[in-house]
C-alpha cells in the first residue's frame, strides 16, 4: 500500500464526503417531490404509496451508483482496492455498492486501504436514507390506510 501527503489523504475524505453530501441531497429532493404530490396521485391516494416504494427504490439506486462512482474514484487514486470475486466492471461495483448500502456485506468482493472508510460511510449512510424512507413511506400509509379509493 502506498503512502499519501495529507493534501492526497484531504481529497481522498473529499470524495467521501462529497458522496455522503450528493446521495443525501437526492434522497431529499425525492422525498421532497413525493411529499408534493400530483393531482393524479392526490386523486388515487393508494396509488401515491405505490409511486412512493417506486420513487424510492430509483432513488436509492442512483444514491448506489453515486458511491459506486466513489469507489472507481478512490481505486483508480490508489485509495485502497476492491477484491475477491471483483473484475473491475461496472457491475462489480454496482453489486458491492448495493452490498454496502443495504449493509448486507455478502463478502465475497471486500475492501482494503483506505477505501474501507467509503465503504464503512455508505452503510452509514445507506442505512439512514432506508430508514428515512421507511419513516416517510410509514406516514403515507398511516395517511392512506383508510381512505377510499
Amino acid at each position: 500500500m502506498q503512502d499519501h501527503t495529507f493534501w492526497e489523504n484531504m481529497g481522498n475524505l473529499g470524495v467521501i464526503f462529497l458522496a455522503v453530501i450528493l446521495a443525501t441531497v437526492v434522497h431529499y429532493a425525492v422525498l421532497k417531490r413525493l411529499n408534493a404530490g400530483s393531482r393524479l396521485i392526490a386523486r388515487y391516494p393508494r396509488f401515491r404509496l405505490l409511486y412512493g416504494v417506486v420513487m424510492s427504490l430509483i432513488a436509492h439506486s442512483v444514491e448506489i451508483a453515486i458511491f459506486a462512482g466513489a469507489y472507481w474514484i478512490s481505486a483508480n487514486s490508489g485509495f485502497g482496492f476492491l477484491e475477491g470475486n471483483f473484475q473491475g466492471s461496472l457491475a462489480d461495483y454496482l453489486y458491492f455498492s448495493y452490498a454496502a448500502f443495504t449493509t448486507v456485506g455478502f463478502g465475497d468482493i471486500v475492501a482494503n486501504g483506505p477505501m474501507r472508510l467509503l465503504a464503512g460511510m455508505e452503510a452509514l449512510t445507506g442505512f439512514v436514507l432506508i430508514t428515512w424512507t421507511a419513516s416517510y413511506l410509514y406516514i403515507e400509509m398511516s395517511r392512506t390506510w383508510g381512505t377510499d379509493s
